[in-house]
């Protein structure tokens, strides 16, 4: 029996596996470039309306209730419900025909699963949705178009579930009772699509064909799906092995060995995405193999879709192909500007934390290159920092220069003010020798110049103002160099001063700014012109964290250099570490992130 069941699985997904193949391919493609984008785009607009630029768990109760919010989660929960109904509908409409030994085309199976959708997409149906948001994602077979599964649980939920012990035991007990009353209508859909039945009656149905065989079918469809990611883990683990050992035997002879490398790393590239694209398929197969098979032994008549009628439409063929083509156009400018944006740091995937923890290189990569340099600030981009940070200063001739001192002595050796030189001047001076002579001749350089590089590196800028006092339109001409480079939306402009983001406010309301802090007691979130707070680390609190989040702000900590102190940030869940140790921190940060498998997988690839 088992070997029979083997057999028609392997037989659902293989009569047919190019319609299979193809249609899930596209399907992805399509739901990963356009829709999945689309809600994240819509997500961020709802935030901005409801004016939450930042979402923490206290204050995202609030952002829940509030009426845009809702009918934005309304909109998921229909978007949802309806993608992977058409998905799940579309492949039982395939394994059908390879059921019967019918071939179906990609075009033949989407109009069908589409003229059947239209059943079951009606008023009578709602209670549907409860089967494809709960049963489907508990069950983890796959089967939800990867929607559905890809939205994870906010880390800090599960903390705080892992931290409370009976309330896990809630939760445990509670996903066990929904398991066992869902479970019954496991071939709901199954009744819906072929034998065109209404939900309450495909309920019932479910119900009948599944009695006596219940907690078998639930491991059944567990153990199959456990067998599939355990066969896949295995594939790359012996794709890895063969490139190891090749590079072992053949590391000396550099052209075979890239030859054979490249051919090794290509075959698991393709197998990897013919397996993710099938991963749906494969999980849908085994429920329509338990499906015929109780219909059988329960002596049930077999109802088969008519396709040979459906063939008979040739226009709906054609609709479809347009249809597809149009999809396929917005798919890749969706997906095009989607990567610029991304790139460009405008738009962020991450849904779970809504906004990323981003480094920001302190003076440029300061540890490894002369600070607040041209080639200090090209390191800290090769090393992966988000953000450089940046001071900058006015010279007698009113040229915006970068330069943390007010006095050149420390980094040129020449005891004079910025304030009191000419550009002409500065620029001949040597900035690099005090760090080391192979840097000899480094100068230092414009804002302008660095808002170019900037700009063509797609790096962020933290410009900070060091005003003496003396300067005349200081914060105007910082203004419309920033401007001039249209660069508003990659930048904040920090200061020690608070007069100077009062004024850069005044000029452009737009650019954010950023009130530096060395002590920050009390309500710092009433200073109106401060969109951000940039506080020395020691003086970083829990509690502050939260009060500036919840008043719709954020904050950065400086100057952050060990391992320990980093790691202290990351867990209050502060929004930007300013440091010297580019490196560590992006490390940190990104294991933060990261699950303990994908660290050791990291790992082997490294070595």
């Amino acid at each position: 029996m088992k070997e029979s069941r083997l057999k028609n699985i392997y037989n659902m997904i293989t009569y047919n596996f190019k319609t299979l193949l193809v249609f899930e391919f596209l399907y992805k493609l399509i739901i990963g470039l356009i829709f999945i984008p689309s809600i994240i785009g819509i997500f961020n607009l709802t935030m901005k309306i409801t004016e939450y630029n930042y979402l923490t768990i206290e204050n995202i109760l609030n952002f829940i209730l509030n009426p845009l919010t809702i009918i934005f989660l309304l909109f998921i929960i229909i978007f949802l419900t309806m993608v992977t109904i058409f998905d799940i509908s579309t492949l039982i409409i395939i394994f059908d025909s390879s059921h019967n030994n019918k071939k179906i085309s990609v075009m033949d199976s989407i109009r069908i699963s589409l003229s059947k959708c239209k059943n079951i997409f009606k008023l009578k149906n709602i209670s549907v949705a409860i089967l494809v948001l709960f049963i489907i994602p508990f069950l983890n077979i796959g089967v939800t178009s990867n929607v559905i599964t890809s939205i994870n649980i906010p880390e800090f939920i599960l903390d705080f579930i892992n931290a409370n012990q009976i309330l896990s035991i809630i939760l445990l007990l509670f996903y066990i009772f929904l398991l066992s009353l869902l479970s019954k209508w496991l071939f709901s859909l199954h009744y819906m699509i072929i034998e065109n039945k209404s939900f309450k009656s495909a309920r019932k149905s479910s119900k009948n064909l599944i009695k006596g065989n219940r907690f078998k079918d639930i491991i059944i469809v567990t153990l199959y799906q456990l067998m599939s990611g355990i066969f896949h883990i295995f594939f790359i683990i012996v794709g890895m092995f063969i490139l190891y050992v090749l590079n072992m035997i053949l590391g000396k002879i550099f052209v075979i060995k890239s030859i054979l490398l490249t051919i090794v790393w290509m075959f698991m590239l393709v197998s990897v995405i013919i397996f993710i694209t099938i991963s749906t398929g494969i999980g849908y197969s085994v429920i329509s193999a338990l499906y015929y098979k109780h219909k059988i032994d329960k002596n049930e008549k077999l109802i088969n879709i008519n396709y040979e009628e459906k063939k008979i439409i040739k226009k709906n063929n054609k609709k479809i192909k347009y249809a597809i083509l149009v999809l396929s156009i917005i798919s890749i400018f969706g997906g095009s500007l989607l990567t610029y944006q991304i790139v460009t740091g405008k738009a962020n995937l991450n849904i779970e934390n809504t906004k990323k923890m981003e480094i920001t290189a302190h003076r440029g990569a300061s540890i490894k290159y002369p600070e607040n340099t041209m080639a200090a600030f090209m390191g800290a981009k090769k090393m992966g920092a988000d953000w450089i940070e940046l001071d900058v200063q006015q010279t007698k001739d009113k040229q915006i220069v970068v330069s943390h001192d007010t006095n050149l002595n420390r980094v040129t050796g020449i005891n004079k003010d910025i304030i009191d030189m000419n550009y002409s001047e500065i620029k001949k001076l040597d900035a690099g020798s005090f760090f080391d002579m192979k840097f000899k001749g480094e100068k230092i350089p414009l804002l302008k110049e660095v808002l170019e590089f900037a700009k063509k590196n797609n790096i962020r800028l933290n410009i900070e103002l060091k005003p003496t006092g003396k300067e005349k339109d200081f914060e105007k001409q910082v203004v419309d160099l920033i401007k001039e480079y249209n660069f508003q939306d990659r930048c904040v402009v920090t200061s020690q001063v608070y007069n100077v983001l009062k004024k850069i406010k005044k000029y452009d309301k737009d650019i954010k700014t950023v009130y530096v802090m060395s002590i920050a007691i009390g309500k710092i979130t009433d200073a109106k012109y401060a969109d951000a707070f940039s506080i020395e680390a020691t003086n970083v609190t829990e509690t502050q964290v939260s009060r500036v989040h919840n008043a719709g702000k954020e904050l950065y900590v400086w100057t952050v250099n060990k391992e320990e102190s980093i790691n202290k940030m990351i867990d209050m869940n502060v929004d930007n570490i300013i440091t010297d140790n580019i490196k560590l921190g992006v490390d940190l940060v990104e294991k933060s992130k990261r699950t303990n498998i994908e660290d050791i997988i990291i790992k082997v690839l490294n070595y």
